[in-house]
C-alpha cells in the first residue's frame, strides 16, 4: 500500500487547453494523455464548455464540490453533485458541461477500452470500519475528512494505491469521511 499525497500530485493543462487538472496517478508511469492504460485525476472546472475528447477511453466522473449538468453524446443531460452516483460515459463522444451554481471540483477515472476496465463506488463512513478491496489495482480516494489506517494519517484529497489485493483496510476515524473506491482490472 502506498499513499499518494495530494500535495505531491502534478497539475497539468487539460488536453483541450480549457483548464487545469491534477493528475493523481497514471499507468504506465511515463504515459502521456494519448497513451495511458489508465489515469486518475481531479479537475477544477471554472466554467462550462466542452470536455476533452479521448479516443478509445471509458470515463467515470464524480463531482466532489459544486454541481453541473453533463451531456455526453446522444444521452440525456444528467445533473451531477456531491450527492449523485459516479457517472460513466465514453470519452470519445462530444461531451459538454453546464455549471449550475459556480465552480466544480471533480474526480475522473479513465481506462483504455478493450484493455482495462474500472468501477468507482462512493462510500460515506461515519464510524470506524473495515473495507475489503479485491484483486488487481485499487485506489481509495479520500474526497473529504481524514482517517488513520495503521500508523498512517490520511487527509482529504489523499489517495491510497493498493497493487496486490485482496486486502482488508481497517479505517479509524476522527471525523466522517467520504471515500471513492476505484477498482481497475485488465480485460
Amino acid at each position: 500500500m502506498r499513499i499518494i499525497r495530494h500535495a505531491d500530485c502534478r497539475p497539468m493543462p487539460w488536453k483541450n487547453g480549457g483548464g487545469v487538472t491534477t493528475e493523481i496517478m497514471a499507468w504506465p508511469p511515463a504515459a502521456g494523455l494519448d497513451d495511458f492504460d489508465w489515469r486518475i485525476s481531479m479537475a477544477q472546472v471554472a466554467s462550462g464548455g466542452p470536455f476533452s475528447v479521448f479516443a478509445g477511453i471509458d470515463r467515470t466522473l464524480t463531482v466532489l464540490a459544486g454541481s453541473m449538468e453533463l451531456a455526453a453524446g446522444d444521452a440525456a443531460p444528467v445533473a451531477l453533485s456531491p450527492r449523485s452516483e459516479p457517472y460513466i460515459f465514453p470519452g470519445d463522444v462530444s461531451t459538454e458541461a453546464k455549471l449550475i451554481d459556480g465552480p466544480v471540483l471533480d474526480f475522473n477515472v479513465m481506462t483504455r477500452r478493450g484493455r482495462i476496465s474500472h468501477s468507482v463506488q462512493r462510500l460515506e463512513i461515519s464510524e470506524p470500519t473495515r473495507i475489503g478491496v479485491g484483486e488487481g489495482t485499487s485506489l481509495v480516494f479520500f474526497a473529504s475528512g481524514s482517517a488513520r489506517i495503521g500508523n498512517e494519517k490520511i487527509a482529504a484529497l489523499d489517495t491510497l494505491h493498493i497493487e496486490a489485493g485482496p486486502v482488508v483496510l481497517e479505517i479509524e476515524l476522527s471525523e466522517a469521511v467520504s471515500l471513492l473506491l476505484v477498482s481497475i482490472r485488465r480485460q
